[in-house]
């Protein structure tokens, strides 16, 4: 029934339902009295039944399109009177246009390896330094007027900074994000989360100057959440409510680009809000 009930009530029948009213209003009845189902049938009943295949053809031709282009569609917009959020499939180093936000730990860790402390080659952070290599990164901590949290890093009693910080490094914002647990793994609460997504967009709306920003799914598949156990999906939807919420947004004119990795579970149809 919650099925039946979706399929009914979505995007694709809307078009569907405008469709079958303007065949309706626009075609003249003689078009519909001139086709016979049946014979013996009286002309009121053939009418109806005509009416009934039409209805139904142009409902399944309709909703099969939709649903075929919703399947295959690589992006989806969310916009609003302030702000425009595209979530998208995608390489976040492959794009050229914007503002490209890179996730590193609290402590801007740049070595790349596969020891629990060290960034995985193959995450993007991992790719931006193999590609971008960073010779020293407190020189730009420091060029950044970067201050260190007043609390250590539990891992190795490191300096570490308030996650959702950004360095500007040419196009690229690099993004203080995972605190780090007493083995170097990242790990965060969700309240914490939820306080680095309230930086992260304020200092966002300093940087992005005159350009999109382009950022990852945040925590997906290399945060360890303490108190909770959250998908790729539903970091995607908590970043989207976070957004909204915050006071702190691109100008109007630029969009706020989420790219997204294709895996088992996840699509960017089923982000709350989208049709």
């Amino acid at each position: 029934m919650n099925r039946l009930k979706q399929v009914l009530l979505s995007k694709g029948s809307a078009i569907a339902y405008g469709i079958i009213t303007a065949i309706f209003t626009f075609l003249p009845e003689e078009v519909f009295k001139a086709v016979k189902v049946y014979d013996k049938w009286p002309e009121l009943t053939n009418v109806i039944v005509i009416r009934l295949i039409v209805c139904t053809v142009v409902f399944i031709v309709v909703y099969s399109l939709y649903a075929r282009h919703r399947k295959n569609r690589s992006s989806v917009s969310i916009k609003e009177n302030n702000y425009i959020i595209e979530i998208e499939y995608g390489n976040l180093l492959e794009f050229q246009e914007g503002k490209v936000v890179i996730t590193f730990d609290e402590c801007y860790t740049t070595t790349v390896g596969e020891a629990p402390y060290e960034i995985r080659s193959t995450s993007v952070c991992g790719q931006y330094l193999k590609k971008y290599p960073i010779d020293n990164m407190q020189a730009l901590i420091k060029e950044a007027c970067l201050k260190p949290e007043r609390s250590k890093s539990k891992f190795r009693r490191q300096e570490c900074y308030k996650p959702g910080s950004l360095i500007q490094r040419d196009r690229f914002l690099l993004m203080a994000f995972t605190k780090l647990d007493e083995n170097g793994r990242g790990a965060m609460t969700y309240e914490e989360y939820l306080e680095c997504l309230n930086t992260l967009w304020k200092q966002l709306h300093v940087h992005h100057g005159t350009d999109d920003v382009y950022l990852p799914v945040l925590g997906s598949n290399i945060v360890h959440f303490i108190d909770k156990d959250l998908t790729q999906q539903e970091l995607l939807d908590i970043m989207i409510s976070s957004y909204r919420l915050s006071p702190w947004k691109l100008e109007e004119s630029y969009k706020l680009h989420i790219v997204c990795k294709k895996k088992d579970g996840f699509s960017i149809n089923n982000t709350f809000g989208i049709e």
